[in-house]
């Protein structure tokens, strides 16, 4: 079976999804109750090693007395342990998030080649995953109202990387994007991140200036940040970051890039939409040593561009140069994790049973990653 690192979910309208089973050149697509019942067995055999792990454990005893009981300064300490502080009641810890599908199968068409395909990588919804929330698709193509009413079942957006940048997907992004404005304008925390492409959109979008993005050489490149001076990293998505590790990420190429697109500190700043909208936070270089704005943060809305790839490090293994250190696996749990954190604070709270049906289970994944 190929490396499910490099699952991606091609996805079609509920009645035109595969429903079969097939092992064909390392890609396996599952039906859900075949999918279920992977999972199971899965968990089985998990239980079972645990059995016989904790079968030759040595027992842990606690301290007792002389009969046989707890003292009572134990059983105090213990019930004081055992105290749990309430849930924040405006926090909602059940979020979820929805990702945008981008055309194609994800695989230049070698799995499936119709015009209605349209999928998103599995280290997109691992990314959110990993920080506590669960994922609803929207297919870019599904009819208006059907997107409407999913995105009054999420708590904020994901927006990926891609290709596509005229046409149904353009306009489906603008429809998100001022959907997410509308939302925060009305007292809902609905957070958004875009990444590589989708920066590039939204960027173009509050400009309305297609021209702002020139070429750059940085496909397949590890690098750092660099952070603009002066410039206040509390309130940002580099919140949780240590000072060693924002130390490590402006001297050691913990980031992937891959993009041939971008646009300069100086091009960003002239153009007053764009610049009243998103601060910059971060910088980059291209492999000619181009520099070009790779972080942002919008003022009023709890927006974040990243013309880089924070899901990558952790989830994805096809390109050779992607960063897997440790130093480089928490760059992506922290992004992920200040993300859903964000998520938390919406006021939304859907109903579990639309959310359930909506879910991203309830399609069948294609495993790919030997095809692409």
């Amino acid at each position: 079976m190929a490396d499910a690192s490099n699952i991606r979910r091609p996805l079609l309208p509920r009645d035109q999804q595969t429903k079969i089973m097939q092992h064909d050149n390392g890609c396996l697509r599952l039906s859900s109750s075949d999918l279920w019942n992977f999972l199971c067995v899965n968990l089985l055999f998990s239980s079972s090693n645990r059995t016989a792990i904790n079968a030759n454990a040595q027992c842990l005893l606690l301290p007792s007395d002389s009969d046989g009981e707890i003292p009572a300064e134990v059983s105090a300490k213990s019930a004081e342990i055992q105290s749990c502080p309430a849930p924040d009641p405006a926090l909602y810890y059940q979020p979820v998030i929805g990702i945008l599908t981008h055309p194609g199968d994800g695989a230049s068409g070698r799995l499936m080649n119709g015009s209605h395909v349209s999928y998103i990588a599995a280290s997109y919804v691992k990314f959110c995953e990993a920080a506590g929330a669960r994922v609803i698709p929207l297919i870019y193509n599904e009819r208006r109202e059907v997107l409407l009413e999913k995105l009054n079942l999420v708590n904020g957006m994901l927006l990926t990387g891609g290709w596509c940048k005229r046409g149904l997907y353009y306009d489906t992004v603008e429809m998100i994007f001022k959907h997410v404005l509308e939302r925060n304008d009305a007292g809902d925390h609905f957070p958004l991140v875009a990444i590589c492409l989708n920066f590039e959109l939204i960027s173009i979008i509050v400009s309305q200036d297609r021209s702002i993005f020139e070429r750059y050489s940085a496909l397949d490149l590890p690098s750092t940040l660099q952070f603009k001076q002066n410039i206040e990293l509390n309130n940002t998505v580099f919140r949780r970051f240590s000072s060693e590790l924002l130390k490590k990420v402006s001297t050691e190429c913990l980031i992937m890039q891959s993009h041939r697109f971008g646009v300069s500190p100086e091009t960003f700043e002239s153009n007053h939409a764009l610049s009243n909208f998103f601060k910059i936070l971060t910088t980059c270089a291209d492999k000619n040593g181009k520099v070009y704005v790779s972080t942002t943060q919008a003022y009023r809305y709890p927006i974040f561009g990243f013309q880089w790839h924070p899901e990558k490090n952790a989830f994805e293994w096809g390109l050779p140069n992607i960063p897997h250190s440790e130093d480089a696996v928490q760059v992506t749990q922290h992004v992920a994790n200040f993300f859903i954190s964000e998520a938390r604070k919406s006021s939304n709270r859907p109903p579990t049973t639309r959310v359930l049906d909506n879910l991203i289970y309830n399609h069948s994944p294609t495993y790919c990653g030997k095809a692409g």
